[in-house]
């Protein structure tokens, strides 16, 4: 071929494209509605502390986003004659009076997805580990409707937490809303952070949401979770204590989101917040300075409505639904102990249930701090573990009656022998439930340590040699009953010969460990 003809082909397919482009574009150039079109401008009329005063959107909604010339967004928190109470949800230092605000029509919306996995993101879902953009599956508004009645199921399937003291005497439930409430600095979320690491073996995806929180903490939780647990498949949401007051307003909402993604897919989440009376605080702050009116503790009238519609999104779905499931861990702080404040009275309302942390009993050595008598678990005894159920069958009742006898010994006298024996198993129960934290014990072990104590194999055992006891209890149970360890873990109840099996092996693990008592001759 010629050079003549190579260029004529090229002038052919030049004009070809060319008539291909023009036709598109006549094309949506007679699909466009031409004609006037009227859009509504606002106008910033104050701004300061994260909140926004606009004026002229008289057509805006309740939630919706609003934009910002300088590119800042924000969503209207309330609705006014003349004004628009906007929240910002960036820095509010490039926005002043006077600039130009406009209505986007969509409410605050987070990407959900696999993608989110193993990340740590800010409640917008932007990225705060350095590991570039998320890839995301999909943008879903924070604000959804919670499951309705007939779309649930039986809260009956468990959740270990690997903590002895609440895996035996307040089970938590896939589907459940267990609310951890205390003191601060006594361990609440040292809980929550153990329940996910002992996550890292089953099949639920973890969602752990920082509002409020010191950037200490928060590191400390995001390591601890790395060290111990499976980050891989958890979602880490940080709204620290520097982030604006939109940010950890929207936190608990958006972490809600990115954890249905998972439940409506048939899988089970567990998502938790740390804490909420921060964020009922931040509710407080924004409530103030978008002049709405206060009620009991300067707080507004419906912030028992917004804590409400957050924890009702957490459920077991039916079948029909694909039979996932969210449990959600509320945390809770309390001045002095407190429990009849108003947040904590409003979530222990709302909640499932409560595990309440006494700071005399941190102070004294028990951890987790959980006092047994103020603790308790709504959904009851049938989402426990049942090879767990049947081996802590007595075990609250005695220990109740251990902590009522303990305080009349004190005045003196010397009990009888079955006191005496009452008091011997109850020390070595309290022995078993104090455990160290980022250590949560498997379903095997929890298993076997109650099944001994509540046979009396460790009453000839010292309580300092309790520690000992627990920490070789693995490798003995994997050496000695390695298919028992399967069944346990698998959820299957013991018979008699397999129990007594079990037995023969702690009761070996007992006489190693075993030490002469304090006063006995060498």
């Amino acid at each position: 071929m010629t050079t003549d003809a190579k260029m004529g082909d090229a002038e052919t397919d030049t004009k070809t494209g060319a008539d291909a482009w023009l036709e598109r574009s006549r094309t949506k150039l007679a699909a466009m509605a031409l004609g006037p079109r009227t859009e509504q401008l606002g106008r910033v009329e104050q701004v300061g502390d994260g909140i926004a005063l606009v004026s002229g959107l008289a057509d805006v909604r309740l939630d919706e986003l609003l934009r910002f010339e300088t590119g800042q967004f924000g969503f209207a928190q309330t609705l006014a004659r003349d004004h628009v109470g906007c929240v910002l949800l960036d820095a509010a230092e490039a926005i002043e009076a006077g600039q130009a605000v406009r209505g986007t029509g969509d409410v605050v919306r987070v990407p959900v997805g696999m993608g989110l996995l193993g990340r740590v993101v800010d409640p917008l879902g932007r990225p705060l580990d350095g590991r570039g953009p998320i890839a995301a599956e999909s943008q879903e508004p924070i604000e959804r409707p919670a499951p309705a009645i007939i779309d649930r199921d039986l809260v009956i399937e468990p959740v270990q937490t690997g903590l002895l003291v609440i895996d035996t005497l307040f089970a938590l439930g896939r589907g459940q809303r267990e609310l951890i409430i205390g003191d601060r600095a006594i361990g609440k979320t040292t809980i929550a952070i153990d329940a996910i690491i002992s996550q890292k073996t089953s099949d639920i995806i973890c969602v752990y949401i920082a509002v409020g929180q010191k950037s200490s903490s928060v590191r400390r939780a995001i390591d601890a979770i790395h060290t111990h647990g499976a980050a891989e498949r958890c979602i880490i949401i940080v709204a620290g204590a520097a982030s604006s007051p939109g940010l950890q307003w929207i936190a608990p909402f958006a972490g809600f989101t990115m954890a249905e993604y998972f439940r409506d897919r048939g899988q089970h989440a567990l998502v938790v917040i740390d804490d909420l009376s921060k964020h009922a605080a931040t509710h407080r702050e924004i409530a103030l300075l978008t002049r709405q009116s206060p009620g009991r503790e300067a707080y507004p009238g419906d912030v028992f409505y917004v804590h409400a519609r957050l924890l009702e999104r957490a459920a077991k779905l039916s079948p029909a639904k694909g039979g996932g499931s969210l449990t959600a861990l509320p945390v809770a702080e309390t001045d002095a102990g407190n429990l009849s404040a108003y947040i904590p009275t409003n979530l222990i309302s709302i909640t499932d249930g409560q595990i309440v942390l006494d700071a005399k009993l941190f102070y004294e050595g028990q951890k987790p701090a959980v006092d047994v008598g103020s603790s308790v678990s709504r959904v009851g005894g049938k989402t426990q573990a049942r090879a767990l159920r049947d081996a802590a069958d007595t075990l609250r009742l005695d220990y109740a009656q251990f902590l009522e006898l303990e305080i009349f010994t004190r005045f003196g006298g010397m009990p009888d022998a079955r006191v005496r024996d009452r008091l011997t198993r109850g020390a070595r129960i309290r022995a078993i439930l104090n455990q160290v934290q980022h250590a949560p014990l498997r379903l095997a072990d929890e298993v076997a340590l109650v099944t001994a104590v509540q046979q009396g194999l460790l009453d000839a055992l010292p309580t300092d040699a309790i520690p000992a006891f627990r920490n070789r209890l693995p490798e003995a149970l994997d050496g000695g009953a390695g298919e028992l360890v399967h069944l346990i873990q698998g959820g299957k109840t013991l018979d008699a010969a397999q129990k007594q099996s079990l037995l023969d092996v702690v009761r070996r693990l007992v006489e190693a460990v075993a030490l002469p008592m304090p006063g006995d001759p060498a």
